[in-house]
């Protein structure tokens, strides 16, 4: 039985750095609000271009609320991302872990495991099938 593949560090920091970009597009494309002091919205003047063409329904502006990094402190892990990517990247990849007693007991059960399929699946195979047949035909065989 195979176990699920976990993570490798490049798809990890991948991951992060994907999110940290997801966000500054996100940020990117929201305006700042137009809210003066008094806290009224300014009579600012909004111009569609094609790229921002009416559809159906109206959609409501994302709040996405302050940002989750300042701008230093994105850039600083940034920068120590790359370096542990480029690191990650040219250290060779682990040896796989060997167990001598599990390769052995495979080698020894294998034989054994084939023998009892041999002996043993086609008459449960049978019996399963002649089984359905006679549900789904409401006949015994």
């Amino acid at each position: 039985m195979q176990t699920p593949r976990e993570p490798s560090m490049e798809d990890i920091l991948a991951s992060i750095k994907r999110v940290i970009a997801e966000e500054k597009e996100l940020r990117a494309a929201i305006p700042p609000s137009s809210v003066d002091a008094d806290g009224e919205e300014a009579d600012d003047v909004l111009e569609l271009d094609s790229s921002m063409a009416a559809s159906d329904r109206e959609a409501e502006p994302l709040d996405l609320g302050p940002p989750l990094l300042d701008q230093e402190a994105a850039t600083e892990t940034a920068a120590s991302l790359a370096q542990l990517s480029t690191v990650a990247a040219s250290a060779p990849p682990p040896a796989p872990t060997a167990n001598p007693l599990e390769d052995m007991l495979k080698d020894m059960l294998r034989p054994v495991l084939k023998q009892w399929l041999d002996e043993h699946l086609p008459r449960i195979v049978d019996e399963h099938v002649k089984r359905e047949i006679s549900r789904i035909t409401g006949k015994p065989l």
